[in-house]
């Protein structure tokens, strides 16, 4: 069976109950926008609210996915997140794996780096995969999940907020009508008219740049790597990036100046002479797709406006060099799925809605920092920043210290939330990289058959992982692992075997896993003992050395199973939370 071409697919409007309703229609979570954002986010929390038989409502004003290539670039953390939502893996299928990237000045090589030296990880650091495709396999998930209704154009032209929620007005080709979102969800884009609506706007800074998008299929033997150059012989004084792409196709981002005639730029005749410079005069390609884009690096003040969350380039955007973009929006949608589910099902206070907004401003104010940075180093608008640029990339050919400071795009990193409330501070001492508020790490594991990664075992809800060596724990913390499970927000604790253990023998009402090749333990930096409470979303919350003490086995019972209303998150954080 061939690949469905998703960027000819056109959508049926189709009239929905609510427009005939005698009375307002009522929903629990409405998302505006279709595109990888709100398609991520309808189906996160269409897993999470699930249990509780809420439908999520999506509303698109267009017909179609997306055509050409646009976001190509999805790391490890997106995979990661997709995997939960059962698309990880067709995506990796599709998609061209790299963990290798180079950096030419001129006509040479100054810098190789591989973003994943290390074995033990189940995706790798990067996959180039068309947006359509990944847009297109969001669809058909969406499209066989009963909790997910899929309006097509059906496009929001009016909003006004009542205290506990939102009236939309919302035009159809039949006509329109009205429905209440208590949480209405704008995942839709940099011109968000949601955002227009509640007459809010982004702040930032607008590049004076052009770049050109030029996707060229073609048979090339060239390896799965990120390829950059700065001031290359066939495009001089400016800089060229080439992927690849599925499909035999190629992404290559020309550098054109903020005096280039964008509607000249993109005639064929003046697009291939640039490709045949790179390519060479012979080579034999066809010309997909091509645009011209400048580029703004801005975000809105607040993402939470009452009962109206921002998600996605609505929320922020950043210039498209380091895979920041549509990547942060997943993790936009991961963020606030669950802490929607907590408030939709009463089990917290509305303000968690805050900590999403706090946790993803400062994640956009990371990219936003990164971005604007690599903007400045690829198109310096300096005589003296230029020749800083030249010589730092001179002194990369030969010195480790200068590569550091080269910057054709930092790669998109997962946020490290460290000032979130949500978080506890350590109160013992630990090494690596798994502190609270950092995403937690993936590794080998030896559980059920269909889950041989650590990840797979991190559902929807809050997992309380403990490292146990080559023994159970006594029967008292056993006791209080079990008690996790009856808390206000249950906690699912998971028993850590070390590498020579034998979990079979082990309390068979708790989930066990066994630390395969100690990769685990490594990268949690994890003694016998050492506790681990990671969140929904899988970013550590706590952790903690020796839980077999009595201290310890009453945090557990305690502090965690204290999850829920009665001081909720403030319990797991040991004092009172700012979002509470």
């Amino acid at each position: 069976m061939g690949d469905i071409d998703f960027q000819a697919m056109e959508f049926a409007y189709e009239k929905h109950a609510d427009q005939a309703a005698a009375t307002q229609a009522r929903h629990p979570v409405v998302v505006v926008g279709a595109g990888p954002v709100g398609l991520t986010t309808a189906r996160c929390l269409a897993l999470d609210l699930a249990r509780q038989g809420v439908r999520v409502v999506v509303l698109d004003d267009d017909y179609r996915l997306s055509t050409g290539s646009r976001a190509i670039c999805f790391p490890k953390r997106t995979l990661e997140i997709w995997d939960r939502l059962g698309v990880g893996q067709r995506m990796v299928d599709k998609g061209v794996s790299w963990n290798v990237g180079k950096v030419f000045f001129r006509d040479q090589e100054v810098w190789r780096f591989d973003l994943l030296p290390e074995p033990g990880h189940r995706r790798p650091a990067f996959i180039n995969l068309q947006q359509y495709y990944a847009e297109g396999y969001l669809y058909e998930q969406a499209r066989q999940e009963p909790n997910i209704n899929l309006r097509w154009k059906d496009k929001v032209v009016g909003l006004e907020q009542a205290g506990d929620g939102a009236v939309l007005s919302i035009d159809t080709p039949e006509g329109g009508y009205a429905l209440r979102a208590d949480w209405l969800v704008a995942c839709d884009g940099a011109r968000s008219p949601v955002r227009k609506l509640i007459g809010q706007e982004s702040h930032g800074r607008i590049f004076r740049d052009r770049f050109l998008i030029a996707d060229v299929k073609m048979k090339a033997d060239c390896p799965a790597e990120r390829w950059f150059w700065f001031d290359p012989p066939f495009h001089p004084n400016q800089s060229v990036l080439l992927h690849m792409q599925p499909d035999n196709v190629w992404r290559i981002d020309f550098q054109l100046g903020w005096n280039a005639d964008p509607v000249e730029a993109v005639k064929p005749e003046n697009v291939l002479p640039r490709i045949r410079a790179l390519l060479g005069p012979d080579a034999q390609f066809d010309l997909e797709w091509v645009s011209v884009y400048t580029f703004a690096c801005e975000r809105m003040d607040k993402f939470r406006h009452g009962r109206v969350v921002f998600a996605g380039d609505s929320a922020h955007r950043v210039s498209p060099f380091g895979a920041r973009g549509a990547n942060s929006g997943v993790q936009d949608a991961e963020n606030l799925a669950w802490k929607l589910r907590l408030v939709l099902a009463g089990q917290a206070p509305e303000a968690l809605i805050d900590c999403y907004a706090a946790e993803r401003e400062h994640a956009a104010d990371e990219n936003i920092l990164n971005s604007s940075r690599a903007t400045d180093f690829i198109t310096p608008k300096s005589d003296i920043s230029r020749s800083f640029r030249n010589a730092v990339l001179n002194l990369a050919r030969t010195h480790a210290f200068a590569r550091a400071l080269v910057n054709s795009g930092r790669l998109s990193l997962p946020a490290t939330y460290v000032d979130s409330p949500l978080n506890t501070p350590d109160t013992d001492t630990f090494a690596g990289r798994m502190r609270p508020g950092a995403v937690a790490l993936d590794a080998p594991v030896r559980g059920t058959a269909d889950a041989p990664w650590w990840l797979s075992h991190l559902d929807a809800g809050f997992t309380l992982a403990l490292f146990c060596g080559d023994a159970p724990p006594d029967s008292e913390t056993l006791q209080a692992l079990r008690a996790l499970r009856l808390a206000a927000v249950p906690v699912k604790p998971v028993l850590v075997a070390g590498p020579g253990g034998n979990a079979a023998g082990w309390p068979e009402d708790l989930a066990r896993v066994v630390d395969a090749e100690g990769l685990l333990a490594q990268r949690y930096d994890a003694l016998t003992g050492t506790a681990y409470l990671i969140r929904p979303d899988q970013h550590v919350a706590a952790r903690f050395r020796d839980a077999a003490r009595q201290s310890d086995r009453n945090l557990l019972s305690g502090r965690i199973v204290g999850l829920g209303r009665a001081g909720a998150f403030g319990g797991v954080r040991g004092q009172t939370s700012r979002c509470w």
